[in-house]
């Protein structure tokens, strides 16, 4: 699988396909920078939870929080567990435009894969789009150890800013949420614990 412009043209317009057959408002499962910096209003928010999919922090990031010299990380949603998140909701007539905005943030390079999910909350299940990522991917970094995390954490830096605030960020925003991610918060603690 490449890093692709034209993949994510490509998968942007397989996802409103295939959300048009639905004829639904477009619901959203965030689990990660979606939580802390949505950057809509949601006509509906749920606390929400995947089966089947987790999250963690073995994404290279080559523009958002690092570069192709310097890659950074990002969470992924990857096959295997459970996730806990939110569910956002957006109306029908605004779902297609606000859709194209995500994507020039989370698909500039078209590395996740993106996935109609169920998601149980507690008004019901409901069928969300997020973005996974497949452990054949490029980006897919495998296990890290704590001196590559530090590496990381130390030196990269992309559009949206270095990696150590988006762990920051996002364990901040999932405990404002009541969700606590041991490993990040690990991940927090030893950049903490080097200076950092």
């Amino acid at each position: 699988m490449l890093l692709d412009p034209t993949r994510s043209q490509h998968l942007l317009l397989r996802t409103l396909r295939e959300w048009n057959q639905a004829q639904t408002d477009l619901w959203l499962f965030a689990y990660g920078s979606l939580i802390w910096r949505p950057d809509f209003e949601p006509a509906e928010r749920r606390p929400a939870r995947v089966a089947g999919f987790h999250r963690c922090l073995k994404m290279r990031s080559r523009t958002n929080r690092g570069t192709p010299a310097e890659p950074g990380l990002v969470l992924a949603l990857v096959s295997g567990g459970s996730c806990r998140g939110l569910a956002y909701r957006v109306p029908r007539d605004q779902g297609a435009e606000l859709l194209a905005r995500l994507w020039l943030r989370e698909m500039p390079n078209g590395v996740y894969e993106p996935r109609w999910l169920a998601c149980s909350t507690p008004a019901g299940q409901v069928r969300a789009l997020a973005f996974t990522l497949p452990r054949s991917s490029p980006s897919w970094t495998g296990e890290l150890t704590d001196s590559e995390l530090l590496h990381i954490l130390r030196h990269a830096r992309g559009r949206y800013g270095t990696t150590l605030d988006y762990v920051e960020r996002t364990v901040a925003g999932l405990q404002a949420v009541g969700i606590r991610d041991h490993e990040l918060e690990r991940i927090l603690r030893l950049a903490r614990h080097h200076g950092l």
